[in-house]
């Protein structure tokens, strides 16, 4: 019981700690893979049943370039309209 009440507190103290530093985790966030292509994925800390977690990233399939990537969160203030509008055109698989 204590591991797994650790293990909540970590992931909550990681998405507290990314929000501050301007990541919007914890549900549909824009995310970058290695090419630069923008879309966007359901994140929710903890939780993967189509990426493998490496912590701040994720190895997952990019929907745009069709092809498997490192992914990150990418910082909502650092985004253009345009590149918000693109990465909601392109959504992955609706599943964590």
């Amino acid at each position: 019981m204590r591991r797994l009440l650790f293990a909540a507190a970590v992931i909550v103290g990681a998405t507290l700690i990314a929000r501050r530093l301007g990541y919007k985790v914890g549900g549909d966030t824009v995310v970058r893979c290695r090419q630069g292509h923008l879309f966007t994925t359901l994140w929710i800390p903890g939780v993967k049943f189509k990426a493998i977690d490496l912590g701040i990233a994720r190895l997952q399939r990019c929907p745009v370039g069709q092809h498997w990537s490192l992914v990150i969160p990418a910082r909502e203030s650092e985004l253009t309209d345009e590149q918000r509008r693109q990465a909601a055109q392109h959504h992955d698989v609706r599943i964590p």
